[in-house]
């Protein structure tokens, strides 16, 4: 009957906890989410929406992310339309805060993270055990500690399975592409005795992917300022300047190309840049690269699981329990073929591959600029001391070739994880009556491997490019030297094969908990207003949590690892921490049965968190459920929540990465005049006067970094403060409308000290805007720009300002039985439940010189999509055995960001208002076997054009947002369950 003690919010196949009390002889003792108190009656004063199993096979999904990611609260995390940036998991983003800051739990008990990074993967979930899953919203770290700040997530699993079950499902698109297939297999069975349950399930799921050139809208990058390639799904192909990918310079793509682009080192764009021409001649820039096919809107997985779960009477009053868990999932990413991102590379003149043209150029134009000053001693060798540069000498070229030769470049994360719970638990400790107590310790495991292949080596490109021979390079061994100044295929299987790279990383992560608590009514302490005594719980808890990983001799590679393109090189980090904690919590009734309260309790409760090395951390919580009258109640809840660093935050070594930023304005991308004043910060922060307003901007919407902790500086604990207020209203004056409950609530989540980087277009700004040197130190230019290998800007964690999401969110349920119509009984009866979100902030501050960024009603290179309102509604209709329903998904229209308004194409500068109509329906042929189908976005809705570079690169790919728009089209679904 747990159920029926969920309070706050009806969603999707779940009532209200008086609606669903309705009619019951007794209320039993549970543990409602956010609470360890087991008290007959209890209502939480905190929100929880409830997501009942019936909701999750509605969707015919394996996996729950998709459903929670459906829910208002929620802003999409890591998923399978993440591509660029995924890290092979999905992850849950309650009120945008970041998935990091919620608490997710299987029946109130943590979750291990999958990396060091704190972040834990849902689909490790068997939804085939899920009686329910639900979230609480703000903090909850008084009762379960470090990470809810933004809420909990609760799966709550069935305890008394009994029978077999094989459920499984098919789907797939309207195009006949993105196949899923999913099975699962779930056995139970009672004691002998009845004293005792064992159940088990064995799942199976694949997803098949979706490449972005499957649909017309990814098949071409559209550029977000100026809407090149708007409208065109087949690109022309350069004339003398092709291969597969190469389109012309007006279209979105990268200017790592093919055929190569060449550049004098530190000479201005317009008298030493160059672009191979397919004849073997050297001309101005003829074409960028189209990366969009090669990307996914549909990453592939595989995923295997198997679950076993039991519980026995070992006395009357001791409960033995347990869970052990273990899943395996191999994800795969994919982007467009790797290649050299503008490394600089010492070519000898009397290259073999070099054409008499080509070389001829190359030799004009760097004299000229040696005469003029712009190329300097550094950057060429004068081998034969004559005092020219002739095609005797080397000379030092930035590259810029994509190596589509090698193929895609991919990721594949296959991860291995397991945990065990086992735990006592039991009644009347020491022989007090009416109190309960629990005892459980868990061992969770990750092991990943992630293997980057088809990408280019650097340094063996670097030997191969460094060759006087068609057959052996200066530096000898096994090198082969590499023909980069012809047209695309001039890279043979033998070329390919030396200057190709794969990388390796393997990672684990551990979590090891022992808990305690007991509680029960403290009857000395009562009001005189009320029957009910105070009820409490406390507790002890220690958690320790370590994480490691090992990336190979290639990824170690500094400064950009050993492979061309993959943002970054990777060292070892080792790390952990450990917390011991106390806790305890009560609930007061201060009146019931009073002319002018029904019920009025106090909820409070207070945690002492010691963590080794954050410190001491305390957390807390009051609140009242006030019930003036039958079907009427008022909530309130403060709370102190907080987050420790994780293993990621506390013990990351100084890296390098890529991050999103706009412009850069000592770039030729800088249109307005250059002041004095901004010429000189671009000179102080290692440019020289000619390259001020002449090298390259910002490539792809990306800028390097510096990333990692400052093990001098190491983040503090962040901290927030969480408000909810709200009124759950259940009439019972329209008998019409069975089980009407009606739920309003405030919510303030503001959060202090935020655990994070500053933006690269923040230190940009704050640089050479504001004048600031603090910021401009963190600048490193190489070649003048901050595009080229060694470059970047320093972003080490550290504890940010603010971050806080306030807003609206209500629901309404009801049921209507058809009699009520004045139709017969045979027509069923319908069943409605509406729940929306409205935002009245979603803001973060880096710093007290940075501007607020305020996220809501807008997408940005600092914002992912926030829809000021959200709603999801649901209507059922159950005829006997057949039930049919509808789901209608509607967010509002959103804006571009007042900063990158002017620098939009004007049609991408909002997105229209969105509604997606899903159907399903189900059919019990009899007691053993169901089937069902569905059809998710009826309407094949298109998802809006808003190019590659209006939005962070996790979240903006094919020149959209996949992971909030549909961007698969229509999706048929199947599903056949057999019950013995």
């Amino acid at each position: 009957m747990a159920s029926s003690m969920i309070c706050g919010v009806a969603l999707m196949g779940l009532t209200t906890q008086a609606n669903a009390q309705a009619g019951a002889e007794e209320i039993e003792e549970v543990v409602v989410t956010g609470s360890r108190i087991k008290t007959p009656g209890l209502e939480s004063a905190s929100p929880i929406t409830s997501i009942g199993a019936d909701e999750i096979k509605l969707q015919q999904t394996s996996e729950v992310e998709q459903v929670l990611r459906f829910l208002p609260s929620t802003i999409p995390g890591d998923n399978p339309a993440r591509n660029n940036g995924t890290a092979g998991a999905t992850t849950v983003d309650l009120r945008g805060l970041g998935p990091q800051r919620n608490l997710i739990m299987i029946d109130g008990k943590r979750l291990t993270p999958y990396n060091e990074n704190g972040r834990v993967d849902v689909s490790v979930i068997p939804t085939a055990l899920l009686e329910r899953v639900d979230v609480i919203t703000g903090g909850a770290s008084a009762v379960y500690g470090s990470d809810a700040i933004s809420g909990v997530v609760n799966f709550i699993f069935k305890k008394n399975f009994e029978g077999i079950e094989l459920d499984t499902g098919y789907s797939q698109t309207g195009a006949k592409d993105g196949a899923t297939y999913r099975a699962s297999l779930t056995l139970g069975v009672n004691s002998p005795d009845d004293k005792g349950n064992i159940a088990m399930s064995l799942g199976y799921s694949k997803r098949e992917p979706v490449l972005l050139g499957d649909r017309a809208i990814g098949q071409v990058g559209i550029v977000s300022a100026t809407g090149g390639g708007l409208g065109v799904t087949s690109p022309p192909e350069p004339a003398n300047c092709g291969g597969p990918g190469s389109v012309p310079t007006n279209f979105g793509g990268s200017t790592t190309t093919v055929p190569t682009r060449l550049a004098l080192v530190g000479v201005p764009a317009a008298t030493g840049a160059f672009q191979v021409r397919d004849d073997r001649t050297l001309g101005g820039n003829c074409s960028v690269f189209n990366f969009n096919p090669f990307n996914y809107y549909q990453t592939p997985s595989e995923r295997f699981s198997a679950t076993a779960l039991g519980h026995y009477e070992v006395t009357d009053t001791i409960e033995a329990y347990a869970r052990t868990m273990f899943t395996r999932t191999n994800v795969r990413q994919q982007i467009a073929p790797s290649g050299i991102f503008g490394n600089a590379f010492f070519v000898p003149l009397s290259n073999p591959f070099l054409s008499a043209a080509q070389r001829n150029t190359l030799i004009t134009a760097a004299n000229a600029a040696r005469t003029a000053g712009t190329l300097t001693a550094a950057n060429f060798r004068d081998l034969n001391a004559n005092g020219v540069i002739d095609a005797a000498d080397d000379l030092n070229l930035v590259v810029r070739r994509r190596t589509g030769e090698l193929g895609a470049r991919s990721s594949t994360y296959e991860t291995n994880y397991y945990q065990l719970v086992f735990g006592l638990r039991g009644d009347n400790p020491f022989g007090i009556e009416e109190w309960n107590w629990d005892v459980s310790a868990s061992r969770g495991e990750s092991s990943r491997t992630e293997v980057r292949a088809g990408y280019t080596n650097v340094t063996n490109f670097g030997n191969a490019l460094n060759a006087t021979s068609t057959t052996t390079c200066r530096s000898g061994g096994g090198c082969v030297p590499i023909d980069i100044f012809g047209p695309f295929g001039a890279i043979t299987p033998a070329m390919a094969a030396y200057s190709g790279a794969v990388g390796i990383l393997k990672s684990n992560y551990t979590q090891q908990l022992a808990s305690a608590n007991i509680g029960g009514p403290i009857n000395a302490i009562k009001s005189p207003l009320a029957a009910v005594p105070l009820a409490i719980s406390v507790g002890a808890e220690y958690r320790e949590e370590f994480g490691n990983s090992e990336p190979d001799e290639c990824l170690k590679l500094a400064p950009a690892s050993c492979l061309g393109g993959a943002g970054g090189n990777q060292l070892p980090i080792a790390g952990g921490y450990s917390v011991k904690e106390v806790f305890g919590e009560g609930i007061l009734q201060i009146a019931a049965d009073q002319t002018w309260a029904k019920s009025l309790d106090l909820e409070f409760g207070y945690r002492y968190s010691d963590y080794d090395p954050s410190g001491v951390n305390k957390t807390w919580k009051y609140g009242l459920n006030y019930e003036p009258m039958d079907g009427l109640r008022f909530r309130f809840m403060q709370q102190r929540a907080a987050r420790a660093p994780n293993v990621g935050e506390l013990a990351a070594p100084q890296v390098s990465a890529l991050r999103n930023a706009t412009f850069d304005p000592c770039s030729s991308g800088n249109r307005s005049p250059i002041s004095p004043a901004l010429r000189a910060l671009c000179i102080s922060t290692g440019q020289t006067a000619a390259q001020v307003g002449t090298i390259q901007d910002i490539v792809s919407g990306q800028v390097n970094t510096f990333e990692g902790t400052n093990l001098a500086r190491l983040p503090n604990p962040e901290k927030a403060d969480s408000t909810t207020i709200g009124v759950v209203w259940q009439p019972n004056f329209l008998p019409s409308l069975r089980n009407l409950a009606i739920s309003v609530d405030y919510y303030k989540i503001d959060i202090s000290g935020t655990i994070g980087t500053f933006q690269a277009q923040e230190v940009l700004d704050q640089c050479y805007k504001d004048g600031d040197a603090a910021s401009c130190s963190l600048i490193r230019r190489v070649n003048g720009d901050i595009a080229s290998p060694a470059s970047g800007i320093e972003l080490f964690t550290t504890n940010l300002k603010s971050s806080e999401a306030s807003g609206i969110e209500g629901s309404v349920a009801f049921g209507v039985d058809m009699t009520q119509l004045g139709l017969d009984e045979k027509w069923g009866s319908l069943a409605f439940q509406w729940t929306g979100n409205y935002y009245l902030t979603n803001e973060s501050q880096s710093g007290s010189a940075t501007p607020v960024i305020d996220c809501v009603g807008v997408y940005s290179t600092q914002c992912n999509p926030t829809h000021e309102f959200r709603f999801s509604q649901r209507t059922s209709w159950t005829v006997g055995d057949l039930q049919m329903s509808y789901l209608w998904r509607y967010v509002d229209a959103i804006d571009v960001a007042p900063n990158q308004k002017a620098s939009t194409f004007a049609q991408f500068q909002r997105i229209k208002a969105y509604s997606w109509f899903d159907l399903s329906a189900s059919y019990a042929i009899n007691d053993t076997v169901k089937v069902s189908a569905a059809v998710q976005n009826v309407f094949n809705k298109a998802a809006p054009i808003v190019g590659n570079e209006a939005g962070t690169t996790s979240s903006n790919n094919g020149n959209t947002f996949p992971g909030d728009y549909d961007t698969l089209g229509r999706v048929f679904s199947f599903g056949l369950n057999l019950r013995f």
